[in-house]
C-alpha cells in the first residue's frame, strides 16, 4: 500500500525528496548569521549561500536545456541572502518539475555549449539534477558541522519516506 501523499514512480520520488531536502536545509540556516551563511569554506562552492545558489542555479539552467530555451543568465552571478534564495526555490524546483516530467525519459536533447554539441536524454538531466543537488547539500551538512551545529537537517528518501504524508 502506497503512503498517502507520496510519490511513487522514481522520478517523483526524486523530485519531491529534493524539495524537501532543501527546505529542512533552509530552516537550519535560518538559525545562521549573515556571517556565518556566508563563511567562506574549502569545499563545494565555497560557503552556504553559494551552494544553495549554485544548486538552484543549476536546476534552472537545466530546465532551460529541457525546455530547449536560450539559457537565462547565471544565478550564480548574483549574491543572495537566504530569504531570496528560499524565495527562488519553489519556482525554479516546479519549473524544473514541469520541465522534466514533460516528455518520455529517454527523448534525446541536443545543447550546443561553446564550440561543443552535447546530447542528452531528459532522464539523464533528471538524475543528473537531483544526484548534483544532492552532493551539494552533502557539501553543505559538513559546512553545518564545521560551524558547530549539532542537530543536522534531516536529508535521506528514508527520512522523507517516513515522515512525509
Amino acid at each position: 500500500m502506497q503512503p498517502t501523499g507520496q510519490p511513487s514512480s522514481p522520478a517523483s520520488v526524486l523530485i519531491a525528496h529534493d524539495r524537501w531536502a532543501n527546505q529542512h536545509l533552509y530552516t537550519t540556516c535560518q538559525a545562521l548569521t549573515p556571517e556565518q551563511f556566508n563563511q567562506p569554506f574549502q569545499m563545494g562552492t565555497g560557503s552556504l549561500s553559494t551552494n544553495l545558489l549554485h544548486n538552484l542555479g543549476a536546476m534552472q539552467g537545466w530546465t532551460d536545456v529541457l525546455n530547449e530555451t536560450p539559457n537565462r543568465p547565471r544565478l550564480e552571478e548574483q549574491s543572495c541572502t537566504l530569504d531570496q534564495i528560499i524565495e527562488l526555490h519553489d519556482p525554479t524546483s516546479s519549473a524544473f518539475e514541469q520541465a522534466a516530467l514533460a516528455r518520455p525519459f529517454d527523448t534525446i536533447i541536443t545543447r550546443d555549449r561553446g564550440d561543443q554539441i552535447y546530447t542528452f536524454t531528459a532522464g539523464g538531466i533528471l538524475t543528473h539534477v537531483m544526484t548534483h543537488s544532492m552532493h551539494h547539500r552533502a557539501q553543505c551538512y559538513n559546512m553545518l558541522r564545521q560551524l558547530g551545529i549539532k542537530d543536522q537537517p534531516m536529508s535521506s528518501i528514508m527520512e522523507w519516506m517516513i515522515t512525509s504524508d
